[in-house]
C-alpha cells in the first residue's frame, strides 16, 4: 500500500491533536505545567543561593527520560544531613521580636511552605532557597547537649527561649530524631521558660512533658494557620497538616492545659485575607487562648519563589496579590526594616490590623499574655558537682 505525502502529513496531525488532548485532559485552564514541579514541594526553581552563584544547573536531558509522562511531577527525596553544633542559642536585638534568644534543632524545613522567610537562611549554607531548602535538610542531634552546657554556665541569665522561629522544630523528620524532644527535656530540667512555633502535629507526642511544665507557667505554643482552604493549603504548604488537623492538634493541647496562640500568619492580601475572622474563630473555637497576626513578608530570594508559585497556582490573582504588597512597602516587594517587615504601612495594613483587633475582642482573645516564669529557673546537680551541706 502506497502512501502519499498527504496522507501522511494527516495522520501525523491526527497523531498530534491526539497526544495534546491525552495531556491537556483534566487540566485546568489557569494552571500552566511548571518543568521543575516536583511532587509534594512547593518550590518551582533551585536557584543558586546569594553566596553561590559561581553553581551551575544544567539539564542533561535525564529528567524526564524513558516512558515517564513528562507533564507530570517527579518525586524529590528528602536528604539529611548530621552537623554537630558548636553553639545552639541564637541571641538578636530585634526590638519588633518578643523574645531576645532562640534554638533551632533543624536547618531547613521539609513542610516546605512556599512564602517561608527562612528560606534566605540555606543559602549561608551553599545551598538553594528554594528546592534545596525543603529537600537537602541539616539535622543537629548534639543540639541538647549544647543547651545543656549553655544553660549551666554561671554566666547565663534567664529569659524565654523560643523554639520553631526559624524553621519548624516538629518537621516530619523530628519523628525519627527527636531532637526537640530532647532540648524539651533539658528545658524541664532546669525549670526554664520556652516559647513553641510550630504547624506540626508532632507536637503532641511531647505532652508529657509540656503539661507539667505548662501547670508551672513555663511553656505557650503557638499553631500557625494560614487558611482554612484544604486544597489552597496544600499547594502553599505541601507538607504540612491540613487545616482541620490543626484545629485538632489545639484542641489537644488545650485540653492537656498547654496555653495555645493561633497565628493567623501570614496574612496573604488578595488571597487569604478575606479569611481573618474565621481563622480566629476557628482558633477560639478549638481552645486558643491567644491570637496573633503577620503579614506576609518577601525577603531577599523568596520574593523571585513566591511570584513563581503564584504564577504557577493562582496567575489571575497574581497581580492584585504584588500590587498590595507593595503598596504597603513603599513600592517594594518587601521593607526590611524593623517596626514595618511584620505589618506593613498604609490604609490596607491598618484596615487589616483594626480587624483583628475587633475580632479579637469578640473572640474573648488576646493579643498578649502574662510572661512566662523565669523565678523557677535552677541548675539541676550535675555528675562532679559537690553536694550542698544545708
Amino acid at each position: 500500500m502506497k502512501i502519499s505525502h498527504a496522507d501522511l502529513r494527516f495522520f501525523t496531525f491526527v497523531l498530534y491533536l491526539f497526544s495534546w488532548l491525552r495531556h491537556s485532559r483534566g487540566m485546568q485552564q489557569t494552571e500552566v505545567s511548571h518543568p521543575l514541579r516536583r511532587k509534594a514541594r512547593a518550590s518551582l526553581s533551585n536557584a543558586p543561593g546569594r553566596f553561590d552563584l559561581d553553581r551551575v544547573t544544567t539539564d542533561d536531558g535525564w529528567e524526564n527520560a524513558g516512558d515517564s509522562d513528562p507533564s507530570m511531577p517527579t518525586v524529590e527525596r528528602t536528604q539529611v544531613r548530621i552537623e554537630q553544633a558548636r553553639s545552639i542559642i541564637s541571641y538578636n536585638r530585634s526590638p519588633d521580636l518578643p523574645f531576645d534568644r532562640s534554638i533551632n534543632p533543624y536547618r531547613g524545613c521539609e513542610h516546605g511552605c512556599i512564602y517561608c522567610f527562612a528560606r534566605p537562611s540555606h543559602a549561608y549554607l551553599g545551598l538553594s532557597p528554594g528546592l534545596d531548602f525543603e529537600t537537602r535538610l541539616i539535622a543537629r542531634p548534639n543540639a541538647a547537649d549544647m543547651l545543656r552546657k549553655e544553660l549551666s554556665a554561671a554566666s547565663y541569665k534567664v529569659a524565654t527561649l523560643a523554639i520553631g522561629t526559624n524553621t519548624d522544630p516538629y518537621q516530619p523528620v523530628e519523628r525519627d530524631h527527636e531532637i526537640t524532644r530532647s532540648c524539651l527535656s533539658v528545658l524541664a530540667a532546669f525549670s526554664h521558660p520556652v516559647a513553641i512555633v510550630t504547624k506540626g502535629v508532632l507536637v503532641e507526642r511531647d505532652i508529657d512533658i509540656l503539661a507539667p511544665m505548662a501547670a508551672k507557667g513555663l511553656v505557650r505554643v503557638g499553631v500557625s494557620l494560614t487558611t482554612l482552604d484544604p486544597d489552597l493549603l496544600r499547594r502553599m504548604e505541601p507538607r504540612a497538616p491540613l487545616p482541620a488537623r490543626r484545629l485538632a492538634m489545639i484542641r489537644r493541647l488545650s485540653d492537656a492545659g498547654i496555653p495555645v496562640r493561633v497565628m493567623a500568619s501570614p496574612m496573604v492580601p488578595g488571597l487569604t485575607d478575606h479569611e481573618l475572622e474565621a481563622l480566629l474563630a476557628a482558633g477560639a473555637e478549638a481552645g486558643a487562648d491567644a491570637a496573633s497576626w503577620i503579614m506576609l513578608r518577601l525577603p531577599r530570594e523568596v520574593s523571585q519563589l513566591w511570584q513563581e508559585w503564584l504564577a504557577e497556582h493562582a496567575p489571575a490573582r497574581a497581580e492584585k496579590v504584588m500590587a498590595r504588597l507593595r503598596e504597603m512597602h513603599g513600592g517594594r516587594d518587601y521593607d526590611p526594616r524593623w517596626g514595618q517587615r511584620m505589618r506593613g504601612d498604609g490604609p490596607y495594613a491598618a484596615m487589616l490590623a483594626h480587624r483583628f483587633q475587633v475580632a479579637c475582642k469578640r473572640l474573648g482573645l488576646s493579643e498578649r499574655r502574662a510572661p512566662l516564669r523565669c523565678d523557677l529557673f535552677q541548675r539541676p546537680p550535675q555528675p562532679g558537682d559537690q553536694l550542698a551541706l544545708f
